[in-house]
């Protein structure tokens, strides 16, 4: 059974939908901020990466020549470097890393490539600033899962060393939105349903191929990237996302790991500090990474 703490995610959700405008997916991003503890003992330092807003979350002790590299999530409508800053410090902090969360351009001025672009760009700012590549990690939450992904194939394709791991959670990577659970899951899930997350796919590509390899990663070409972990929550509409991108990973010769959480609802991570599910998912997280970045 799931706590009862994380029912605030599925309360919020449904909040949303019964409010003014709840016809349209664009939400009031102060919303995020109440799901999320503030975790203590970090520092957020703001700053720039190619001329756009982005936030170092910096855990007091942690490791400064290690860094987690973040997109936050938010369908490309919502959601900001500010609202996701805990969550992500939560997993910097349980790594014992810096965290560089990149923003960028909310549609309709952040449609693809930009988001792919600003993930890209935070990267190599991180090579130029004499981070090892072995030294980074990728991390994003539903759609900022997805550029991840892009800005690998742009690093490949520049000649750039490619980053330790990613971790993809809840991750949204099919802008064809033809998996089976968008169905199947249609009536657990708390806030998606396919027409939404079509609606939300064409607003992003703004006319671009669905099956482009730098907006779907299930189309990429990932041989040679470092290994993945995908989390995702057994009710969400877009669990089949994280399947496919883990069964597509794994005949990459990508090393994988592919958690599902019993009735959680989409970023469910979110909760981080004060559900129990969120803060075991951050923990699995942390504990798998650590090695992978030398600590």
């Amino acid at each position: 059974m799931p706590s009862t703490q994380s029912g605030a995610v599925a309360k919020l959700y449904r909040t949303w939908l019964a409010g003014p405008g709840a016809d349209e997916p664009i939400h009031d991003q102060r919303q995020w901020d109440v799901l999320t503890a503030e975790p203590g003992g970090v520092d957020y330092l703001e700053t720039a990466v190619a001329g756009q807003p982005a936030l170092w979350a910096v855990p007091h002790g942690c490791a400064t020549d290690r860094v987690l590299l973040c997109v936050h999530g938010g369908g490309f409508v919502s959601g900001s470097i500010h609202t996701h800053r805990k969550m992500f410090a939560h997993l910097a902090k349980a790594t014992g890393v810096r965290a560089l969360l990149v923003g960028y351009p909310l549609l309709p001025e952040g449609a693809y490539p930009v988001p792919v672009d600003r993930a890209f760009a935070g990267y190599r700012a991180l090579l130029d600033e004499g981070v090892s590549a072995g030294h980074i990690a990728l991390a994003g939450d539903s759609a900022g899962a997805g550029p991840l992904f892009g800005a690998q194939l742009r690093a490949r394709e520049a000649g750039l060393p490619l980053p330790a791991a990613t971790l993809a959670l809840s991750p949204w990577v099919d802008m064809e939105v033809v998996g089976a659970t968008m169905e199947t899951n249609r009536e657990v899930e708390a806030l998606f349903n396919q027409p939404w997350v079509g609606q939300l796919a064409a607003g992003y590509l703004a006319g671009a191929d669905p099956r482009d390899p730098h907006a779907n990663a299930l189309h990429a070409d990932i041989t040679g990237f470092g290994p993945v972990f995908v989390q995702v929550g057994a009710h969400e509409v877009l669990l089949d996302d994280s399947r496919r991108l883990a069964e597509h990973a794994e005949k990459a010769g990508v090393e994988v790991r592919l958690d599902v959480f019993p009735e959680m609802q989409h970023t469910f991570q979110m909760m981080a500090g004060r559900a129990p599910e969120a803060d075991d998912a951050i923990g699995r997280l942390a504990a798998w990474l650590r090695p992978l970045l030398g600590l």
